[in-house]
């Protein structure tokens, strides 16, 4: 079966009694959340959300050079063990890239952080090490225990639910924040930024620090542990940001975030090589996001990201309709992905296409962490108090 978009939009109109509707200004629609809305002009509400949220956060021109200049200066200022002042997940793509560019030009020295889960692809792995001699920086590779990681992915493929990626995004900020500890370092460059990454339907994911609905999940279906791995449910993340004073710092939101002209400095200032579509740094991801969203769950994650760049001005609607009129990535690789995939987490090929031919169950299902997180915003109320009188005594 593969993705066809002309089919959702007749299933959606004789199944669901739907008519279909894409946004006038981007590429959001119907099919993409069934809860979209529009206003009388056909605008959805996502165009409006990143307009808030660009508000918010995202800052430009001076003011922006003014915020991550205090932001540096604020950085050296504690530095930690061997002289490192802040933690950065060097991923090998452009976004993680760039930030250890930026980092280089602020005079910061970061220690880099690879987060080895055995799916990096090649070209990605050659990106980190030409960032790591571009940049002069110190690198540090955490290597997932792989038994335990592999049992922990062949859960989330038989609980078959949607946010596959929970796993990988889990212990990745586990391993970041664990680090952190390590070398006393107080602060986490994050390369996430609202000019690109901000559109994104709330049911495409799950919360991915929901520690319960992890362990149940992988309790459930593999009878596994997590002995070897750096989980990072709520209260290991309130430990590391409340006793161990750990802040991730967005610095990409604080300055024109353009991805053209991005791919530009990385390529000729940090060596960088394009690897084709985003998050495609990683295998697993490439396939979860190109091949399995789509033909398991009618999601086609391109929409969002496509319409984020038609909202902050990068792209036009006419080339987001022309890219998403192509195959999600090149349908000989989805089959060898298929194939390479199955085998690593020691499927047969039978076994994995039933595996996805499953119906798809929500995650609450497996329960959540709802109790705990109750718990953990009463705590902080009462505790923020606290521990911003200790902050100014320290």
């Amino acid at each position: 079966m593969m993705y066809n978009q002309k089919e959702l939009e007749n299933n959606l109109e004789a199944n669901c009694g739907k008519t279909y509707q894409q946004c006038s200004i981007s590429v959001m629609d119907t099919i993409a959340d069934p809860n979209i809305s529009f206003d009388e002009n056909g605008v959805c509400n996502y165009y409006y959300e990143y307009l808030a949220a660009e508000k918010k956060q995202g800052l430009k021109g001076k003011d922006g050079e003014r915020k991550q200049l205090e932001w540096a200066k604020k950085i050296k200022t504690k530095p930690g063990k061997q002289g490192y002042n802040c933690i950065l997940g060097l991923s090998g793509g452009a976004d993680s890239t760039y930030l250890a560019y930026i980092a280089k030009k602020l005079g910061l020295n970061p220690l880099l952080v690879h987060f080895d889960y055995g799916w990096n692809s090649e070209i990605a792995s050659q990106n980190v090490q030409r960032a790591v001699e571009a940049s002069g920086f110190d690198l540090y590779t955490v290597v997932m225990d792989w038994p335990e990681f592999k049992s922990l992915q062949r859960s989330y493929f038989k609980a078959s639910v949607l946010d596959l990626d929970v796993p990988a995004d889990h212990m990745i900020f586990g391993a970041l924040f664990k680090t952190a500890k390590k070398f006393n370092i107080k602060y986490v460059l994050s390369g996430n930024n609202v000019w690109t990454e901000h559109t994104l339907p709330k049911s495409w994911n799950y919360n991915k620090f929901d520690l319960v609905n992890l362990k149940n999940i992988h309790r459930t279906f593999e009878n596994g542990s997590l002995k070897h791995l750096p989980a990072l449910g709520l209260w290991q993340y309130a430990k590391y940001q409340l006793f161990h004073e750990i802040e991730l710092v967005n610095f990409l939101n604080w300055q024109e975030f353009v991805r053209e002209d991005i791919l530009k400095v990385i390529e000729q200032e940090m060596n960088w090589k394009n690897y084709g579509g985003k998050h495609q740094e990683s295998v697993f991801t490439r396939f979860y996001q190109g091949y399995i969203l789509p033909n398991k769950f009618d999601i086609d994650k391109r929409k969002a990201h496509l319409s984020n760049l038609i909202f902050s001005g990068q792209m036009t609607k006419k080339d987001s309709l022309e890219e998403l009129s192509k195959p999600t990535y090149d349908e000989r690789l989805q089959q060898q992905d298929f194939d390479f995939v199955s085998k690593k987490l020691g499927f047969s090929s039978d076994e994995f296409r039933k595996v996805l031919e499953q119906p798809n169950v929500n995650h609450e299902f497996y329960g959540t962490d709802q109790k705990d997180r109750m718990n953990y915003f009463k705590w902080m109320r009462r505790i923020k108090p606290i521990t911003s009188i200790l902050k100014k005594i320290r």
